[in-house]
């Protein structure tokens, strides 16, 4: 399944993959554009033989100040018709861009799409209702960025800082 996968992603859509980036996982994956998102993962939904029916996971990644660009949103596709083979396709995206909605392909990714937003700020261009899921609809900034202040806005605390802290308290303790 793995080579037959790689091979009719490799063959249909060669001019939307990305350069694979050596990480640690034994997952397959595939690093596409996201204008191709839509029609990749619909085509693998409903090929007669991959049948990817199955939307696992849609999480994000901030890399901030490791990788460029900054974020990276991941979908995880299961197909359940092949032992449950998954894989991986990862849709890089900078600061204020946006994804495509797969909301309509999958309606099971609507929410994960709006968590997304709401934690990390990466908007589903052509999601039906793009707001707010978690944090209440006037709080200011997005919680799970790494950049985001621990003790909230207003607060200039890092994690650098609060090691440093630590660490004095520690040695004058």
């Amino acid at each position: 399944m793995k080579e037959k996968l790689t091979e009719f992603i490799q063959t249909q859509w060669k001019d939307s993959l990305l350069p694979q980036r050596d990480i640690n996982t034994n997952l397959l994956y595939f690093s596409i554009q996201k204008e191709s998102l839509p029609t990749v993962v619909q085509t693998l939904k409903d090929h007669p033989e991959f049948a990817f029916t199955f939307l696992n996971d849609l999480t994000s990644i901030d890399w901030l100040g490791k990788r460029e660009p900054r974020f990276e949103v991941v979908y995880l596709l299961r197909s359940p018709s092949n032992n449950h083979f998954r894989f991986q396709l990862r849709v890089p995206v900078g600061e204020g861009e946006s994804v495509p909605s797969i909301a309509g392909i999958f309606p099971a990714a609507n929410w994960p799409e709006r968590e997304v937003f709401d934690l990390m700020g990466i908007p589903f261009s052509n999601h039906p209702r793009m707001e707010r899921l978690i944090m209440p609809d006037n709080f200011v900034g997005h919680p799970l960025r790494k950049d985001y202040p621990l003790e909230g806005p207003g607060q200039d605390y890092l994690i650098e800082d609060l090691l440093t802290i630590h660490v004095e308290e520690d040695i004058t303790g």
